[in-house]
């Protein structure tokens, strides 16, 4: 049986236990997040620093969502109103629902952004989850459902996406990830341009999950050095480059959402015994 604990702080999802073991990260060593919730921007700013309408606006690394209180409005259901806080840093009307559903050994994380705003606005979203995987001893590796022919591979420098496209072998073998200790030596990997829908999350020849990111834009991988976690991360769009010019409106496959209007999307995780 699957079960879950979440709470108001950025409606994160803090525990997944199947049949009593544990599959989340603890969120205590290494990192101190289980899987937040990334909006309305994934990554970083360039400078910390974006315009929108011809104001400067301030905000951290993927965005406040994670770290503000969400009113609770069902189980495993919460919302994030716009308020004199969220204005400060970011200067339009929205509302962001995030909901959990269990269907047997599935996970479904469900998203949704309300234009509340007069005009359209503009936003950044993403999932984080951390599964619990210690690659650095064990042999963990991460395998797409189809073959990846024209997928893309990018790094970070100081937290921002070196445009330039990486050689796929560097990464991917028998179209798989192998996740060995030095992989994230260099921050997060981030992968566009995919063919599957699905990846598989392998240790020791064993799946431990299959993880369903349908609908979103990029991939990408995370954790910090020998941390017995990975993060599988579904974006819509990604953190500044390196060259940006800083406009907010001008980020590489930003989500634009008319007056009144709704957007939603969902990643699925199954959990195998």
């Amino acid at each position: 049986m699957l079960n879950i604990k979440t709470v108001n702080k950025g409606a994160e999802l803090i525990s997944v236990t199947l049949d009593g073991t544990q599959k989340l990260h603890d969120g205590q060593n290494f990192w101190n997040r289980h899987s937040p919730v990334l909006f309305p921007i994934v990554g970083k700013l360039k400078n910390g620093k974006t315009l929108i309408n011809e104001n400067i606006y301030e905000m951290g690394q993927h965005g406040f969502a994670r770290d503000m209180d969400f009113e609770k409005i069902s189980e495993n259901s919460y919302v994030l109103k716009y308020n004199s806080e969220t204005l400060k840093k970011f200067p339009f009307k929205f509302e962001l629902y995030v909901s959990y559903e269990i269907d047997d050994n599935t996970l479904k994380t469900k998203y949704k952004v309300v234009n509340k705003d007069n005009s359209n606005i503009i936003f950044g979203l993403g999932g984080h989850p951390a599964f619990k995987c210690d690659y650095s001893k064990t042999n963990c590796e991460l395998k797409f459902e189809k073959e990846e022919n024209n997928i893309e591979f990018y790094m970070l420098e100081d937290g921002l996406v070196v445009p330039q496209k990486l050689d796929k072998s560097k990464f991917m073998e028998n179209n798989k990830i192998k996740l060995h200790k030095d992989i994230f030596k260099n921050d997060a990997i981030i992968m566009k341009n995919l063919n599957s829908n699905k990846v598989y999350l392998i240790q020791d020849d064993k799946k431990i999950l299959e993880f369903d990111f349908s609908g979103f834009k990029y991939l990408a991988i995370w954790s910090k050095e020998n941390a017995p976690f990975v993060c599988i991360e579904p974006w819509m769009n990604t953190t500044d480059k390196i060259d940006s010019d800083g406009v907010f409106k001008n980020k590489e496959d930003i989500l634009e959402l008319d007056s009144n209007k709704e957007f939603e999307i969902e990643y699925k995780i199954k959990f195998e015994k």
